[in-house]
């Protein structure tokens, strides 16, 4: 039970962090934001920070 109150938490914190990393970067201009949907909030619940990383290093890859 802990382990999913654990992934279900860092979901939750990861869905909040790539709403705003979205919205400063839309203030700074840069069209790289992260879709909100149930892959990058299962990808930022099971892997976290890290998984937050890959999904913005993906967006980073896509516009290269």
């Amino acid at each position: 039970m802990e382990k999913i109150l654990n992934i279900l938490m860092r979901g939750i914190l990861g869905t909040i962090a790539m709403y705003f990393i979205n919205s400063m970067l839309e203030s700074a201009g840069i069209s790289l934001g992260v879709g909100v949907n149930i892959y990058t909030v299962l990808t930022s619940g099971i892997l976290g920070f890290p998984g937050i990383l890959a999904l913005y290093a993906i967006g980073i890859y896509k516009v290269l």
